[in-house]
This record gives structure tokens, sequence and C-alpha cells, in this order.
């Protein structure tokens, strides 16, 4: 994953003794992941790379922000290989036949994350649940989902989320759940690992 490639790119950099900035250690990163997904949007990498939130739109520069106030995700994995490079083709050619639908759908999503940023970097995490739950709603949309992310999001929800949303090329791999604390967070994570997650981890974004 990203995280392995930025962290090959850095250890080669050291050890060669050639010194690479975050910019340039993205970029090699980024050829990386393309051998991997085909056509990846760059913001695993980039994330990964400058360790802190991203605010990605291809074809301009990358921003990074702050998180004012932290708040605690749960990540729950289904087990299933994501194929992200056959998600984005089938997405692309479902664009093609119907562009009108998807382009609103794209435009929906970006005001979303528009949102969120905000609301993150004003201090207000908990207004992000309704944010995860029309996002994965439009992911569905797309075609992205799959029954098992489905249930799990539907279990976290149940379970005291306050949203949940599949997580990067969807069909597989892993959701993500916005926890209101600690405790909530584990009752969450029995509850996905119930519902069919083979892994779960806690974590606080700050």
């Amino acid at each position: 994953g990203a995280a392995v490639s930025v962290a090959l790119v850095r250890a080669l950099s050291r050890f060669l003794g050639h010194p690479l900035d975050n910019a340039q250690v993205n970029a090699i990163a980024f050829e990386v992941e393309k051998i991997h997904h085909g056509t990846p949007s760059g913001i695993d990498n980039t994330v990964v790379t400058y360790a802190m939130p991203v605010y990605f739109v291809r074809g301009r520069p990358v921003e990074t922000f702050r998180v004012k106030e932290p708040f605690t995700l749960v990540i729950g994995d289904t087990d299933v290989p994501s194929p992200t490079a056959k998600t984005v083709a089938e997405v692309r050619r479902r664009w093609q036949q119907d562009p009108a639908t998807y382009e609103a759908l794209f435009a929906a999503i970006g005001r979303m994350v528009n949102r969120a940023r905000r609301l993150i970097q004003e201090g207000q995490p908990a207004a992000l649940g309704p944010l995860m739950d029309e996002n994965h709603a439009l992911l569905r949309r797309m075609g992205v989902s799959s029954p098992k992310l489905d249930a799990l999001v539907a279990a976290a929800k149940a379970a005291g989320a306050l949203g949940a949303k599949l997580s990067g090329g969807g069909r597989g791999g892993n959701m993500i759940a916005l926890a209101p604390d600690e405790a909530s967070a584990q009752r969450i994570a029995h509850a996905l690992r119930t519902a069919g997650a083979v892994r779960t981890l806690v974590t606080t974004v700050r």
C-alpha cells in the first residue's frame, strides 16, 4: 500500500544519502501506486507522505490543514480485496454512458468534501457523521459499495456510530465509522466484528 511505498522511498533516500523533500517523496510514491492501481487518485500517498489531512483536487496543488479537535474513527476490514483499478475503470465506463448523472454525483461529493474540511478545521467533528452517511449513499449509487460494506456500515450505525461509510476504492477493503467517544468506539468495533469484519482498528485523528 501507500504507507509501504512512502516508507521504502524514504529508507532508500537515507541509505543512498540522497535527501528528498516531501514533494519528491510523494511524487515517487505516486508512481509506485500507479503500478499497483493503474489510475490512482494520489490521495493515499499524499496523506501518508505529509502525515496530515490533505485537501486534494486532481490538477491542483495539495493543501494540508490542521485538525482543531481530535475525533475517533473505527476502521472495519472486510478482508475482501479492493480492486481499485477495476472499480475506477467501471466508474469511468458508467460516467461515459451517463455523464449527466455521474457529473451530478461527483459535484455532490465535492461539495460534501468542502463542508467536511470546514467542520474539521472549525472543531466540529460530530457534524461529520451525517456527511459520512450521505457520502456512503452516493457511493452506493455509483456502484462502488458491496453487500459486505453495506452490512458493516449498518452495524456501525446500529451500535451508535455518528456516521459510517466505505473507504478507499470500495467493493471491498475497509469502511470507517465516526465514534462519539472511546467507549462507544469499542462497542462499535465489537459490533463490526460480530457483523463480519475480520479486523478492526480504533484510531484518533489529531
